[in-house]
């Protein structure tokens, strides 16, 4: 499936859950899409932040995916 029709799904899902409600398949189903949304976001945010870099004040090179967790290491 690919990510605008995962998108597409989970939306469609979250409407019928206030409207009529869910059955336990769409429950389960609601629950993974979900998960793999948040999986891919946090994938793709990392690599943002592995690829950013911030000046200190003391004129050090941070890179904020080392910082903030694994990245590609400090910079000098």
């Amino acid at each position: 499936m690919e990510h605008s029709e995962r998108i597409n799904r989970i939306n469609e899902l979250a409407r019928k859950a206030k409207t009529q409600g869910l059955t336990p398949v769409e429950k389960a189903e609601q629950k993974k899409l979900r998960q793999e949304f948040l999986a891919v976001f946090r994938m793709n945010l990392r690599a943002q932040l592995d690829n950013i870099d911030i000046e200190e004040e003391d004129g050090t090179i941070v890179n904020l995916g080392e910082k903030f967790g694994s990245g590609k290491g400090p910079k000098s």
